[in-house]
């Protein structure tokens, strides 16, 4: 084979590997996807229950997904008595009662956020949080706040989705 032929082969055989690599781009630039994607579906806020006298809806569904207000450690319309323990307890309580009436449970919490009057309460809040919650827990934020509602020491704000 002469080095025109072999020049002439080669550069014959780049072009064609260029022309079948920019026809196969071109083809699958074209082509559907070949991966599932999930379809967004618009779903209308419910509004649930009511605050009472006060401003605020119980908790929106929205989907799948449960957002529920803020609770303190009320109870018959008082703050129980017995410190951040009592409290935590009870404002755990009143989001597990939200959660069942609407159809969800303590392992549909997704995330949750604690409000705290005294940081050094963060530890007796916990030993409470871990005693009424399993693994795998929730995500969390925690604040320290300068007050809270009817003179609470803790209030927790949850999300449920199923």
């Amino acid at each position: 084979m002469s080095t025109h032929n072999y020049k002439f082969t080669t550069n014959l055989s780049k072009a064609l590997l260029v022309a079948a690599c920019s026809l196969g781009f071109a083809v699958s630039a074209n082509a559907a996807p070949t991966t599932n994607s999930a379809s967004m579906t618009k779903s209308s806020p419910v509004f649930l229950g009511d605050g009472g006298n006060y401003p605020f809806s119980e908790a929106v569904r929205v989907g799948n997904t449960l957002y529920m207000s803020g609770q303190i450690g009320f109870k018959d319309g008082k703050l129980v008595k017995g410190g951040i323990k009592a409290e935590a307890k009870q404002a755990l309580d009143n989001i597990h009662a939200t959660l069942l009436k609407y159809g969800y449970q303590k392992s549909d919490i997704v995330k949750c956020m604690a409000m705290l009057t005294d940081m050094d309460d963060f530890d007796d809040f916990n030993k409470v949080y871990k005693a009424e919650l399993a693994k795998p827990y929730p995500v969390r934020s925690a604040f320290g706040v300068a007050e809270l509602a009817a003179g609470a020491s803790v209030e927790v704000e949850c999300i449920a989705a199923k």
